[in-house]
């Protein structure tokens, strides 16, 4: 197919971001089949979203309130915020037969130092809000052990490179070496690039616990749950289906261990 080039030309002194914002509507998801509304610019966000750059909601975030936030710090349960820019591609099927086929989006995430030594504590449950923030967690460790393999920091981290890396390195080896070479530097946040898919078969590395929404057959994100809780995902959706749960991004939602 050939392809086209739109050149888009306005009056007055607006960003092309402010441009989207006045005319565009609410990117939905497809599936729901109806037009973005006025609602939609409100329900279709998470509460502690900040920065723009998203093409998406990571919809696992819309089921948490001020007052949610509030009553896990009352827990000692420490909400930690990174910047995830979810692409199109999370609503990409699975149309190869085999998944390995499957040609997986990158997407850009950031994350602070902070962030990265609060996941050295041992002996801390990491539950993450999100099959693309598990991903980015996840992605954490295999850059942190590529830095460590080529003795630089690496900032992208492809599909399958996972595969071909060591894994006998300790979670927390993974991020110092990360955190090493981001003080060396003065730098106080990481901003990589992951196209990291995660199939049945797939070691978890940081991540314990996975707060996400029932998702359709054939997609990246199916296979993710199944590899996080085993033959048991299959268990947890009969539930779901028996019980009239909700699918998809204004659905409910399930918090899983492995």
């Amino acid at each position: 197919g050939g392809y086209m080039i739109v050149r888009f030309i306005w009056d007055g002194d607006l960003s092309f971001g402010e441009v989207l914002d006045s005319l565009g509507i609410i990117p939905l998801p497809p599936y729901l089949n109806r037009d973005s509304e006025a609602i939609d610019r409100n329900r279709y966000q998470t509460v502690y979203s900040q920065i723009k750059g998203s093409v998406a909601a990571p919809t696992a975030g819309l089921h948490f309130t001020q007052n949610i936030l509030t009553n896990l710090k009352k827990k000692i349960i420490i909400p930690q915020k990174i910047t995830l820019h979810v692409g199109a591609g999370t609503f990409q099927p699975v149309k190869t037969k085999n998944a390995l086929d499957h040609k997986m989006h990158s997407e850009m995430f950031t994350v602070t130092t902070k962030i990265l030594n609060s996941l050295l504590n041992p002996g801390k449950y990491h539950v993450a809000t999100g099959t693309t923030t598990l991903r980015t967690l996840e992605s954490l460790y295999w850059l942190g052990v590529k830095s460590i393999e080529q003795k630089k920091i690496c900032y992208t981290l492809d599909q399958w490179e996972y595969m071909y890396l060591p894994d006998h390195y300790e979670p927390d080896e993974a991020i110092n070496c990360l955190l090493r070479f981001l003080n060396k530097e003065s730098i106080e946040s990481y901003t990589a690039e992951t196209g990291i898919m995660i199939v049945p078969g797939y070691t978890f590395k940081l991540v314990q616990g996975l707060i996400t929404n029932y998702h359709q057959p054939k997609s990246t994100l199916l296979l993710l749950v199944a590899a996080f809780v085993g033959d048991k995902w299959k268990e947890v959706y009969q539930f779901a289906l028996d019980n009239n749960f909700r699918f998809l991004s204004y659905g409910d939602s399930s918090i899983l261990w492995r």
